[in-house]
């Protein structure tokens, strides 16, 4: 598998909280999105863990293409 699995073309709003430790998926693979549940096993992915100062609500990429790591840039309007 060379390129993620597009799971869906929007982000998903997560209210993360502050300190706690977030693994976002980046194969696509996973029946968590957007968090990483090992489903990449055997693939060149690994998930991206994503820590927060502040408790706030974030957009994790949804698309798997984005260029800013686990967050959205809107690349999900381009597929």
């Amino acid at each position: 598998m060379n390129n993620p699995k597009i799971v869906q073309k929007f982000p998903y709003k997560v209210s993360a909280e502050s300190g706690k430790s977030y693994f976002w998926c980046s194969c696509g693979k996973s029946s968590k999105q957007p968090f990483c549940d090992g489903s990449h096993e055997g693939t060149d992915f690994l998930p991206q863990k994503v820590k927060l100062e502040e408790t706030k609500d974030v957009f994790f990429c949804g698309c798997k293409m984005s260029k800013n790591g686990a967050f959205c840039d809107g690349t999900h309007k381009e597929l």
